[in-house]
């Protein structure tokens, strides 16, 4: 991005009365790579195989189905369905419900209120899901519960995703606090997801099922009137080396956004190769 203040060659203050400071904002597209029209391809893959199979694949949000008896239905607006579109919703892989508590070391901890009857197994449990260190809470107070996941979404060309909490879905029961994303570069910097939440109310309990709404993802696009195809990609040989050049990044260094031209010069032109399935064109 680019912006650009016209000079006015009248310094003295003396010019006319009329005179306007003018600012123009010009945005460049990636280093090298040509504007495109059309849909843009967002390819998705899990980084980790083992049970993949309880991960849900990301779904498109659409209400347009809702109501299908009136013309003038809100779920038919296309501003609506132009939102919708681009965002893509991402289910809870396993039944969560916890209780915050400290340990005799009054250390934070979590307690799995299903208990025997927890779907997950402890260990397993313990291996996802854990409580930052309460130095790094951003609140004093306020536990950060961090969900290691292995969702991971790239483009090859310029697309911004942002992990939102999913707003457009009710929930019977309020969360006990509130989800906190971010928004990153995925042609330049694909990364597994983490679903980060923080625990607000800790006297009370955080429930989530299976399936139920966990997140959303949405893509912001050059130029952004471009729609969203999102698509299963394979986890090539080439990708895998471009993820393991940019992982871990946050342990060596701090504000990795400053490696991004770095990893984009270093980048394979194409990484997506989408997935063949039985029953697919």
């Amino acid at each position: 991005m680019r912006a650009a203040i016209p000079q006015d060659p009248d310094l003295s203050g003396q010019g006319k009365k009329e005179d306007k400071l003018q600012l123009s904002v010009h945005f460049e597209n990636t280093a090298d790579t040509a504007k495109k029209s059309g849909p843009v391809t967002v390819g998705w893959f899990l980084n980790e195989k083992k049970a993949g199979i309880v991960y849900f694949p990301p779904e498109r949000v659409r209400s347009a189905e809702m109501n299908k008896q009136h013309a003038k239905s809100a779920s038919r607006c296309p501003a609506v369905i132009g939102m919708e579109s681009r965002y893509f919703m991402v289910r809870c892989p396993f039944d969560l419900n916890l209780e915050f508590v400290r340990d005799k070391d009054g250390r934070p901890a979590m307690r799995n209120l299903n208990g025997d009857l927890s779907g997950i197994r402890a260990n397993k449990l313990r291996e996802k899901l854990h409580i930052a260190a309460e130095h790094e809470w951003r609140y004093p107070g306020v536990p950060t519960l961090q969900l290691q996941l292995p969702y991971v979404f790239i483009s090859d060309e310029p697309v911004y995703a942002s992990q939102v909490a999913p707003f457009m879905h009710y929930s019977r029961t309020p969360m006990p606090g509130t989800i906190f994303g971010g928004r990153f570069p995925i042609n330049v910097w694909p990364r597994p997801l983490m679903w980060a939440f923080e625990w607000h109310d800790i006297d009370r309990p955080l429930k989530i099922n299976r399936g139920d709404p966990l997140f959303y993802v949405t893509f912001e696009t050059t130029p952004q009137d471009r729609s969203i195809v999102c698509v299963e990609t394979e986890l090539t040989d080439e990708l895998n080396d471009y993820m393991e050049l940019i992982s871990g990044a946050v342990n060596y260094v701090n504000q990795t956004f400053s490696l991004f031209e770095a990893a984009e010069q270093r980048r394979p032109e194409t990484l997506i190769k989408p997935v063949k399935r039985r029953g697919s064109d």
